[in-house]
């Protein structure tokens, strides 16, 4: 499954994140994958079983989400800009 958004340039959070050079939050980020995968009628909670930033992702840039099943379980997902791969890791089940 994939789907695609983008944070708004004007958004509030830029005034933080950073005023100089502003940078979409990677927490953002990792809510659209959770969001994804509960879309998507896979049950949760999750956690992060890995998550590796690889280039930041500029304001209105849209961003591309694939997911899909993890070798180890859970699922893997990978977040493009373009050609440009900006984060991948993998979530799985939050064990009680």
């Amino acid at each position: 499954m994939s789907r695609s958004f983008a944070m708004p340039a004007g958004d509030p959070v830029f005034e933080g994140h950073f005023p100089d050079q502003p940078i979409v939050p990677g927490a953002w980020l990792l809510d659209h994958v959770v969001e994804a995968a509960s879309d998507a009628g896979l049950d949760g909670p999750w956690r992060l079983a890995s998550v590796k930033f690889l280039s930041p992702v500029g304001p209105g840039e849209a961003v591309i989400l694939s997911l899909r099943p993890a070798s180890a379980g859970g699922l893997a997902f990978t977040l493009h800009c373009g050609e440009r791969e900006v984060a991948r890791g993998s979530i799985a089940a939050l064990e009680d």
